[in-house]
C-alpha cells in the first residue's frame, strides 16, 4: 500500500494470529539504510520479522519505506522465503544484488534476519 511517498508491504501471519495459530513467535523490528548512508540518496527501511522460536521458520514480514527504496524487491523476496518455508536464518545466504560502495554486501533484510537469530540466542 503506497500514501503519499510511504509504501508498507506485509506478507503471511500478524504477530496475533501467529500466536493464535500455536506458534510461539518471536518478533523483532530494526531500521536499516537501502544502501550505504554515506551514498546520497539513502532512505531508511524499518522491517518487522516474526519467527518460530524453536523451528527458527520464518513466519511473517513487514517493511515500511520510501517509495523508491525497493520495498516491493524486498518483499518479495521474502514472500517466497515463506512459501519455502525457510527458516530465518537462511535470508543471510540468499545471493542477493548488491553493488559494491553503493551497497552492502548484506541486504536490509538479512541484516534484519541476522538481528532476529542473535536476539532469538538470547532468550
Amino acid at each position: 500500500m503506497k500514501v503519499f511517498d510511504l509504501v508498507i508491504a506485509r506478507s503471511s501471519l500478524r504477530k496475533a494470529e501467529a500466536g493464535k495459530a500455536d506458534f510461539d513467535p518471536l518478533t523483532i523490528e530494526t531500521t536499516e539504510w537501502d544502501h550505504k548512508s554515506h551514498y546520497p540518496g539513502a532512505l531508511e527501511l524499518h522491517i518487522i520479522i516474526t519467527g518460530e522460536r524453536s523451528t527458527r521458520r520464518l513466519l511473517k514480514a513487514q517493511i515500511l519505506g520510501h517509495v523508491d527504496s525497493d520495498v516491493s524487491k524486498r518483499i518479495d523476496v521474502l514472500a517466497s522465503a515463506l512459501y519455502h518455508r525457510m527458516k530465518v536464518e537462511e535470508l543471510t545466504d540468499l545471493d542477493l544484488s548488491y553493488t559494491p560502495l553503493l551497497s552492502s554486501p548484506w541486504d536490509p533484510i538479512q541484516m534484519a534476519a541476522q538481528k532476529w537469530s542473535l536476539i532469538r540466542l538470547r532468550h
